[in-house]
C-alpha cells in the first residue's frame, strides 16, 4: 500500500483553510468532494487532449449516446470530460475560478456530473467558497495532491476515502452505526464465499454478479472484484450495489468509474423503501449493514409489503424491533439469491447464491419465541440456508469494538453441510494494531484469514486466502479444530412452553376487604346508591368468616344480593370477587363451568425445551418434581430458534484456591503497613 497516512493528513490539512467560515461539522462538504474532484482530474490528465480532440471533431448533430461511447473510448475509461480545464489551469485565471470549476463539473459525463451536483451538491459550496475568498486557497492545495492512479492504488484510495468520512462523522457526531469494514476482513468474508465455487476460482470466461445492499464507498465491492482477479484472471465480477449516504454513493460510483465497472449499477436511496435493483438476482451478497439502526422511518412502506406480499416479497418471515434493521438486510438479501435452486439436485443449472453478511451478536438471540427476530432465524434455519457463523475478534472496525460475526448464508449447500450448522470461533485469531484506527485495535493478518478459510472448509481442496490460493489440504481444520462445532439445524431450535399453575383464592367481607373493593375501578364507576346497596348486601354475610371455596362464596354472594334487588352480574360481579379475595395456598382450587381448573397469571412461567426433546418427558422430568400441580397449556406452545454461539464455546475456568487468594491478601496487606509505618516515621 503506499502512503496512506501522508496522504489522508494533507488532505485532512485542506480542512485548515475552512476555519472560522465553516464549522467542523461542515468540513466534509468541502474536502470530501473536492478529494474525488481531484482523484477523477488524475485520471482523466493522461487522455486530456485526445478527449478535447475527439470532442472537436465530432460531427453536429450527432447522437448523444453514440458520442459519449465516442468520448469514453478516448478517454480510456467509462467516463470522460471535455473541459479544458484542469486542477492546474485553474489556478491561472484566479478572477474567474469559480466559473471554471463549475465549468469542470458540467463538462463531465453524465454518470459523474450527477455525483457532484446533485449528491455532494458541489456548485453550492463553489458560490460560498467564492464568496468568502477561499475557493483559490483550497483549489490550490488540492492542486499539489498527487492522487494519480500511479501514485495511489485503488485501495489505498478507498481506505483514504474511508478514513476521511470516519474523521469527518465523529466531528459531526454522526458515528452511529457506521461501522467502515476493514479490508483483511472484506478479503475473509470473499474468502468464504469463494470457497465452494471452484469454478469461479479455475475456470476461464466464468461470470459472477456480486451485490452489496448497504455498499458505502464500495470497499467490499472493490475487494471482491480484485481478489477474483488475483485468484483467477481469467474470471469477471460484474458488483452492484445501493448506498442511502450521499457522499458515500459519490465516491463509490466514482470508484466504479475509474476501475471500468458499470457505474449505473451502483443506485442511490434506501434498499428498503426504494429497491434500486428490484428484479436483480445475484451470485454473491457481501454487506456489512450499519448495525443497531433503527428503521422508523422506513417502518409504514416496510409492514405494508410484509402484510400485501408475504413470502412473495421480502419481509414475509418476519420484522424485527424497529431499533435494529440488521435482519431486514439479511432478508432482502436472501430474496435476491438465484431463483430454482433450493431443491438438492443434480439437474440444477442455476448458480447457487452465496450470502457473507457482517452482523453484531443481537441478530443471533434477541427476541423470544415468535417474535420477529426469532421466526427470521426459523425462516433461515429450516429452510436449511445457513452454513456458518464466524465470530470475530472485537476492537476490528473504526468506530465500535464490539463483538461481531460473519454469517454464510447459501440456497444450495454441498452435501455434507445438508441440515448442519457450523460455528467457528475466530476471537482469538488477531494480531495488534501499531497504531490504532479510531475503535480499531486489532487486524487480522494474511496467515490467520488462511487459517480460518481453512477451518470453514469441509474438502480443503479450494482453500483460498493471502495473496492466493493456499495449498490443498484435507480438510482437518473443519472437522477437528476445537475452535470449530458442527449442529443440526434442529440444535437451534426450542419450544417455548407455557406453565400453568392453579389459582387459589380465599375470600371475605371483612372491612379490610371492603376497602379493597371501593379501590376497584369498576366498582367506583357505580352510582352511589348502586355502591352503597352493594356494600350493604354483602355486609349480611358473616364478615368473620373466610371462605376458601370460591363456588361457595359465589353462591352466598348472589343470594344476598338477591335479597337486596342488587342486579349484579358479569363483568361487575367479576369485579366485586377480585376486590373481596386474597392468594392463599392453602384455599381450594378456582376451577371454570367446565370444572377445568384455572390459571394464576402470577404464577405463570415459561420453559424453553429443545425440538431434539419429548416436551411431555421434559416437563414430568424438571417441572413436576418441583410444582406437581402444574401443566402445560398446548395452546401457547411456540418454536422459536437463537444460536447461543458463546454458550456453546464457553470454557470454565476454576476459581482460584483460598490458599492462593489469602496468599495474595497477606502480601497487600503487608505492602499496606509497610506504607503505613512510613508515614508514622
Amino acid at each position: 500500500m503506499t502512503n496512506f497516512s501522508g496522504h489522508v493528513s494533507f488532505i485532512w490539512s485542506i480542512a485548515e483553510i475552512l476555519r472560522g467560515n465553516y464549522k467542523q461539522s461542515e468540513y466534509g462538504k468541502v474536502v470530501l468532494p473536492f478529494t474525488v474532484l481531484r482523484r477523477l482530474d488524475c485520471v482523466l490528465e493522461a487522455t486530456k487532449d485526445a478527449v478535447l480532440a475527439k470532442a472537436d471533431s465530432l460531427p453536429a448533430g450527432i447522437d448523444s449516446a453514440m458520442a459519449e461511447v465516442m468520448l469514453n473510448q478516448a478517454s480510456g475509461h467509462n467516463f470522460h470530460n471535455t473541459s479544458r480545464y484542469t486542477f492546474a489551469k485553474l489556478l491561472d485565471d484566479p478572477e474567474n475560478i469559480a466559473a471554471n470549476l463549475n465549468n469542470i463539473i458540467n463538462s463531465f459525463s453524465e454518470d459523474a456530473r450527477e455525483i457532484f451536483v446533485e449528491k455532494f451538491e458541489l456548485p453550492i459550496q463553489i458560490a460560498r467558497l467564492d464568496k468568502d475568498n477561499l475557493l483559490y486557497l483550497v483549489v490550490q492545495k488540492f492542486a499539489q495532491a498527487d492522487l494519480h492512479p500511479d501514485a495511489v492504488d485503488n485501495t489505498t484510495m478507498g481506505y483514504i476515502f474511508e478514513e476521511l468520512i470516519r474523521r469527518f462523522s465523529e466531528q459531526s457526531n454522526e458515528t452511529a452505526g457506521e461501522h467502515f469494514t476493514p479490508r483483511e476482513v472484506i478479503r475473509l468474508m470473499v474468502n468464504l464465499l469463494f470457497a465452494e465455487d471452484s469454478d469461479a476460482l479455475t475456470k476461464k470466461g466464468v461470470i459472477r454478479k456480486l451485490y452489496d445492499p448497504a455498499c458505502g464507498t464500495g470497499g467490499m465491492l472493490s475487494e471482491a472484484e480484485k481478489y477474483l482477479k488475483e485468484l483467477n484472471a481469467h474470471a469477471h465480477l460484474e458488483v452492484y450495489g445501493q448506498e442511502l449516504n450521499g457522499e458515500s454513493f459519490g465516491i463509490c460510483k466514482s470508484d466504479m468509474m475509474i476501475k471500468g465497472q458499470n457505474s449505473k449499477n451502483i443506485k442511490y436511496g434506501n434498499s428498503f423503501s426504494e429497491d434500486g435493483l428490484k428484479e436483480e438476482r445475484f451470485d454473491y451478497m457481501l454487506s456489512n449493514p450499519p448495525f443497531g439502526v433503527e428503521w422508523k422511518k422506513v417502518e409504514k412502506q416496510i409492514k405494508e409489503e410484509a402484510a400485501d406480499l408475504g413470502y412473495d416479497g421480502r419481509f414475509g418471515a418476519g420484522l424485527p424491533r424497529v431499533s435494529d434493521g440488521s435482519l431486514l438486510f439479511v432478508q432482502h438479501m436472501i430474496s435476491k439469491m438465484n431463483a430454482n435452486t433450493g431443491e438438492h439436485s443434480k439437474k440444477q443449472k442455476a448458480q447457487p447464491s452465496r450470502i457473507a453478511v457482517v452482523l453484531n451478536g443481537s441478530p443471533l438471540f434477541t427476541g423470544s419465541a415468535g417474535s420477529g427476530e426469532s421466526e427470521i432465524r426459523r425462516w433461515i434455519i429450516e429452510n436449511d440456508w445457513l452454513e456458518a457463523i464466524v465470530a470475530l475478534p472485537t476492537d476490528m472496525f473504526y468506530n465500535t469494538g464490539i463483538a461481531t460475526y460473519i454469517w454464510i448464508i447459501t440456497n444450495q449447500k454441498m452435501p455434507e453441510r445438508r441440515g448442519k450448522v457450523q460455528l467457528i470461533n475466530a476471537t482469538e485469531l488477531h494480531t495488534p494494531m501499531r497504531k490504532n484506527l479510531g475503535s480499531k485495535r486489532k487486524q487480522i493478518s494474511d496467515e490467520q484469514i488462511k487459517t480460518i478459510t481453512e477451518m470453514f472448509d469441509v474438502h480443503g481442496s479450494t482453500s483460498v486466502a493471502g495473496a492466493g490460493r493456499a495449498g490443498a489440504t484435507n480438510g482437518e481444520l473443519a472437522h477437528k479444530d476445537e475452535r470449530v462445532k458442527w449442529f443440526d439445524n434442529a440444535d437451534f431450535g426450542y419450544s417455548r412452553i407455557t406453565v400453568e399453575r392453579p389459582l387459589k383464592l380465599n375470600f371475605a367481607v371483612m372491612d379490610e376487604r371492603l376497602e379493597q373493593l371501593q379501590q376497584v375501578n369498576a366498582f367506583t364507576k357505580l352510582n352511589d346508591d348502586m355502591q352503597q346497596s352493594i356494600i350493604e348486601a354483602l355486609k349480611t354475610l358473616d364478615t368473620n368468616w373466610l371462605y376458601t371455596n370460591r363456588d361457595e362464596f359465589v353462591a352466598d354472594v348472589k343470594a344476598a344480593f338477591k335479597a337486596h334487588n342488587c342486579d349484579v352480574k358479569g363483568a361487575l360481579l367479576k369485579a366485586i370477587l377480585q376486590g373481596l379475595s386474597e392468594k392463599d395456598e392453602t384455599a381450594d382450587v378456582c376451577v371454570d363451568s367446565k370444572g377445568n381448573p384455572e390459571p394464576d397469571a402470577d404464577l405463570r412461567d415459561y420453559e424453553n425445551v429443545p425440538l431434539t426433546e419429548d416436551i411431555d418427558a421434559y416437563f414430568q422430568r424438571e417441572v413436576i418434581p418441583h410444582v406437581p400441580d402444574a401443566w402445560i397449556d398446548h395452546g401457547k406452545t411456540k418454536v422459536g430458534y437463537e444460536i447461543p454461539f458463546n454458550r456453546h464455546f464457553y470454557q470454565y475456568v476454576p476459581p482460584r484456591s483460598l490458599e492462593e487468594i489469602d496468599a495474595d491478601l497477606d502480601k497487600v496487606s503487608a505492602e499496606i503497613m509497610d506504607l503505613l509505618r512510613e508515614v508514622h516515621v
